[in-house]
Order: C-alpha cells, then sequence, then structure tokens
C-alpha cells in the first residue's frame, strides 16, 4: 500500500509551527522530509517548556512527526555545498528565514531553481516576500493583533484577545501545504517548479472571512461579539442550570424546532424572530427570552432534546473529556507510539482519512541531527 506522496523529497528549512506544521502534514501523506536545523541553532521549539519528558518538549513533539533530522551550519561554504547537493534530489523546499535571509546565504529560489528547475521552493514570513513591511518580524501572537483578528476575538468588556492557539500559524501551515501541493500537481503537467510565497499576515486576514466581508460591505468597524454570532441568532452560549452549552441554530426551520423543544413554538411565527435577519435585528430580546428557558433544566436535558431534533447543540468541554471522548477514539485521533529515548507518547493523530492510501506514522519526532550519518553520508565531507 503506498502513500499519496510517496517519492516526493522534502528539504525543511523552517523552525518552530507553521513551517513544521506543513511538512508534518507532508510527511504525514507519505513525503521523505529531511528537517535541517543549524549546528549553532536548533528550532527554538524543543526548549519551549514545560513540559518536558526527559528533556524533549510537548511543543516540539506537536509538529515534527514523520521527518528525519540533520544539522548543517548553513553559513560555512561546505554547509551551503550540502544544501545545494539536497536540493538536486528534493521536490520542495521550505523554509521561514526573515525576508532576505536565503539571498544573503545563497540559498534563494533563483539560484536553487538553476540547480534544479522542477524544485518546489516555499517561503513562509510574516509579511510576504514583498510590500513595504517585509522585513519586519512576523510572529503569531503579532500577526493575530495587526490582522484585525484580536480586534474581533472577546467580549465588548474583555479588551481584544488573541486565539488559545497558535492560529495564524496552523492556518498558513495549512495553506503553504494546499500551495505545495497545487504546484507539485502543476508541475506533473508543466515539468516546472515555481516560488510560493506564504504570509502569516495574509492568512490571518483571509481568515476574517464573513466579519472582513461585513466591513467591506458595510464600512461599520465590527464590535467583539464574545461567544454570540455577527450573522446568525440564536448561535452562542447558553447558561443551564448546571454549565454552558453551545446552540448554533443556522436556518428557520431549525429555529422553529427549537422554539417547540423550549415550549415557545409562538416565536417561531412572530414577525421580530421568525427569519434570521428579524433574529438578528432583535437579538438582544430574543435572547433574553431564550436564556430565561434554558435556565430552567440541566445542560444534559437541553442536549438529549436538542440532538434528537437535529439541532446543533454542545458541551464546553475541558481537554480532560475530550481526549476521553469515543468519537475521537473512533477516529483514530489518539496515537500512540514508542519514541527512542522518553519511551511511549501519545499525540493528536492526523485529521485525514483517505480510504486507499491512509496516513502512515512512519518515525517519531527526531531529536537533534538524529539522521546525520544516514541522510549525509553522500555528501558529508568532514
Amino acid at each position: 500500500m503506498t502513500s499519496p506522496l510517496n517519492g516526493i523529497k522534502v528539504l525543511d528549512l523552517s523552525r518552530v509551527l507553521a513551517g513544521p506544521y506543513c511538512t508534518m502534514i507532508l510527511g504525514d501523506l507519505g513525503a521523505d522530509v529531511i528537517k535541517v536545523e543549524s549546528e549553532t541553532k536548533i528550532d527554538e521549539t524543543r526548549t519551549w517548556g514545560p513540559p518536558y519528558k526527559k528533556d524533549v518538549s510537548a511543543y516540539y513533539l506537536t509538529a515534527n512527526r514523520n521527518k528525519k533530522a540533520i544539522t548543517i551550519n548553513l553559513k560555512t561554504p561546505e554547509g551551503k555545498e550540502i544544501i545545494k547537493e539536497l536540493i538536486k534530489e528534493s521536490d520542495v523546499v521550505v523554509h521561514n528565514f526573515k525576508t532576505g535571509t536565503m539571498e544573503k546565504l545563497g540559498l534563494d529560489y533563483k539560484i536553487l531553481s538553476e540547480i534544479n528547475p522542477r524544485l518546489i521552493y516555499c517561503s513562509i514570513t510574516g509579511f510576504g516576500e514583498t510590500g513595504p513591511k517585509k522585513s519586519i518580524p512576523g510572529y503569531d501572537f503579532v500577526i493575530q493583533a495587526m490582522s484585525g483578528l484580536m480586534s474581533i476575538t472577546g467580549n465588548e468588556n474583555s479588551g481584544p484577545q488573541k486565539s488559545g492557539v497558535a492560529i495564524t500559524d496552523v492556518l498558513t501551515g495549512l495553506y503553504a501545504t494546499i500551495g505545495i501541493q497545487a504546484a507539485l500537481l502543476e508541475r506533473h503537467h508543466s515539468g516546472k517548479g515555481q516560488e510560493l510565497d506564504l504570509a502569516l499576515y495574509d492568512s490571518a486576514v483571509s481568515a476574517l472571512v464573513n466579519i472582513g466581508s461585513n466591513y467591506l460591505m458595510s464600512g461599520d468597524i465590527p464590535k467583539r461579539l464574545g461567544n454570540t454570532h455577527a450573522n446568525i441568532v440564536p448561535y452562542q452560549t447558553f447558561q443551564t442550570k448546571n454549565s454552558e452549552i453551545v446552540i448554533a441554530i443556522g436556518n428557520d426551520q431549525q429555529f422553529a424546532r427549537f422554539c417547540e423543544i423550549i415550549k415557545l413554538a409562538e416565536l417561531a411565527s412572530n414577525e421580530k424572530y421568525s427569519t434570521n435577519e428579524a433574529r438578528v435585528n432583535n437579538r438582544d430580546q430574543l435572547v433574553s427570552i431564550i436564556q430565561a428557558k434554558m435556565l430552567k433544566e440541566n445542560s444534559d436535558y437541553w442536549e438529549k432534546a436538542c440532538l434528537k431534533a437535529g439541532i446543533p447543540i454542545g458541551e464546553i468541554l475541558t481537554l480532560d473529556k475530550v481526549f476521553e471522548d469515543e468519537q475521537l477514539k473512533a477516529r483514530n485521533m489518539l496515537i500512540t507510539y514508542e519514541h527512542p529515548t522518553i519511551g511511549e507518547i501519545r499525540m493528536v493523530g492526523s485529521p485525514l482519512k483517505l480510504s486507499r492510501t491512509p496516513i502512515k506514522y512512519r518515525y517519531h519526532p527526531p531529536g537533534i541531527g538524529e539522521h546525520q550519518a544516514e541522510v549525509l553520508k553522500k555528501y558529508d565531507k568532514k
């Protein structure tokens, strides 16, 4: 049984999250990924803890499986020569150095594409390789602030809030993966490689989706709505007798069924609430009515009643409950394998489910230079 990207060779010059997340996905899909770290500067996430297990950080483990690891000093002629030799056999190179760094190293797309015209060269930076901000360093937290994402996250009283994870890194990693696979597919027809220019800033702004579109159409600067939705009502958290739950009603038919469940069927025919537009315009009054009803029963009661009627509803779970969920276990979203130095580790699996060429977990997240001899036996002249 083969893998979707079997035979594709990826040289991973990236570190931290966006780039490594991208190359891990490529590795999950069967690509041969070589992770290159500097002899003097390793991937910072190796030191981002706690938690650690025998000096291996949980952060590093999250984005580096299915790779082999080597170390090279890119500032030396010998190191650059090894990279160029590896490029001859590579299909893809991914880096996230600051704009201009690869040019200074003599490893930019122009030079590497002359060595291998079929090379897919993916650059991941904070603000991209062009534009007036191209030289500004970009970290996820900063990008969340500058992109507008923080301005719409939180509630009216909380002040701007960041996402609970480095979401712009994750999004950029996903966009990079999509772009690389598109370029590989195009190369199948043209025989030529190309350069991909991915920016965290661009990815974050693209993630504004309906909120960005709302502003562009109306000119109104959006307010922070907390756990409510700008365009749909009711679509938010509600306090029940014992906890908070999420109810996400997406159309008028669902709203009518929900009104029956809370024994207020007349709301569905009231012109103030019969359509989503009307419900958005009369949000506060309607939410107040619903909230009063929700407080009369426990979350379990509402969840069973709503699910029976096809109403989207869900409990707000902490991670201890998430990782005991039978659904995740059934979907193989929790994986366990042996690491040579820290023993058994549990990790989140890939969400990609392919029927004929399933994801394979071939390699543990590698130690520093773990595969040096294996990978560089043909090139290392030291």
